[in-house]
């Protein structure tokens, strides 16, 4: 027998990734441009020119023993270096080279913290609706999710309700901002209301709380919105970060896990991480995507490209009577569904359109729609869905 935990993650496999296939066999039957496949956040626009760029003249003029060889399990030296010199740019810190560790992805990082912090029995704190391999990961280190509720007027985190969960086994709070799947950026004032919780029940309690806030979609944000460094509001605050959707490089994984040196309990917390890194499997983050994203600190994806989708798929939908969260980041768009979600996808699935039910984020009633796909897909899925509202009576 395989182990009873894999056992009941086979049974439970990933909703998304069991759309996406769903996908596929759709398109096999009616063409790829008769099917609405909404469900998986993969980018569709390519990397910045810089990217391949990049690629190609590391791989041409540098040495390939060196350049495809192991190095230290925490990255490059020159890459960290400059990894750490942008975010004091951005955000105004001191980091440097030895407060960076580079990751395979945030979703590594993310792992590799967890894997550092977690005793068994230890809780951990999601802020629901939130990204479901969460659980899996608390899970992988006997930890104990334990699952706060947003606001549901705006989605933003409560801080009473933060105040109320949290006890003498909590040991983090994941924070993801701009989120998964609601697009809602949290404001300062949010972050600072959250930030005086933990303060206070750290002290409270004798031993720290350490925020580990998840940004794989940091730069993605519209109409000027400023995300908060969370590390600026609170000390014990570690960061995993992900170029998967800022540079459209999700299978490239790469990413870093940022940790400020007055982070309570910094030396071993690092020392801890850069061994949880070999540990894991990881190693180390692959060697030539370091180097090429060292070179593409400053590159972007096409905002404009995601704001022009954002705009036709919320419009559109309101035009029908769907209510949705207006998004504020990322590229997801959380509708609110007509009575039970998992009907709604079931009845959305008759015009080939493919969403998540908001039961997979713990959030029952509502709908993920993931509008990183081309600007002609979603124009071409409106009537669907226009035929979708008539067939739920939103429309006449």
């Amino acid at each position: 027998m395989i182990s009873e935990k894999m056992i009941k993650l086979t049974q439970g496999n990933s909703v998304i990734r069991a759309m996406f296939e769903e996908g596929k066999k759709l398109a096999a039957i009616h063409g790829h441009e008769n099917v609405y496949d909404f469900s998986l956040g993969n980018p569709s626009i390519p990397s910045p020119s810089a990217v391949n760029a990049a690629i190609i003249d590391i791989v041409q003029n540098e040495d390939p023993i060196s350049l495809h060889g192991y190095m230290s399990n925490i990255g490059y030296p020159e890459v960290r270096e400059e990894v750490a010199l942008s975010l004091n740019k951005k955000f105004d810190t001191k980091f440097d080279k030895n407060n960076i560790i580079m990751s395979v992805g945030a979703a590594g990082g993310l792992n590799v913290v967890l894997k550092t912090l977690i005793n068994p029995g230890d809780e951990v704190i999601v802020i629901s609706p939130f990204f479901v391999e969460y659980g899996n990961y608390v899970n992988n280190y006997d930890g104990k999710l334990v699952i706060v509720p947003a606001c549901r007027m705006d989605f933003r985190p409560n801080p009473e309700t933060l105040l109320a969960a949290v006890t003498k086994k909590t040991k983090a709070v994941i924070l993801n901002s701009p989120n998964n799947p609601t697009g809602v950026v949290y404001p300062e004032e949010t972050i600072k209301a959250l930030a005086e919780v933990l303060e206070k029940k750290s002290k409270e309690y004798g031993s720290p709380i350490y925020i580990i806030s998840d940004e794989p979609y940091r730069e993605l944000v519209y109409d000027g919105i400023n995300v908060p460094f969370i590390p600026n509001f609170y000390k014990n605050t570690i960061v995993c970060y992900s170029w998967s959707k800022s540079l459209s490089l999700p299978g490239q994984r790469i990413g870093y896990i940022a940790l400020p040196g007055d982070l309570d309990d910094f030396d071993l917390i690092f020392d801890a991480a850069s061994i949880a890194t070999r540990i894991l499997g990881y190693v180390n983050a692959p060697a030539l995507i370091q180097r090429v994203v060292s070179r593409c600190l400053d590159e972007q994806t096409d905002i404009d490209a995601y704001d022009a989708n954002r705009k036709l798929l919320y419009n559109g939908l309101k035009d029908l009577g769907i209510e949705a969260v207006y998004p504020q980041g990322a590229f997801y768009l959380w509708l609110k569904t007509p009575g039970s979600d998992k009907e709604f996808i079931t009845s959305a699935k008759k015009y080939n359109l493919l969403m998540v039910p908001g039961s997979a984020f713990t959030s029952p009633g509502y709908a993920r729609i993931a509008y990183c796909v081309s600007y002609e897909t979603i124009e071409r899925s409106l009537p669907a869905f226009k035929k979708l509202a008539e067939e739920l009576k939103l429309i006449s």
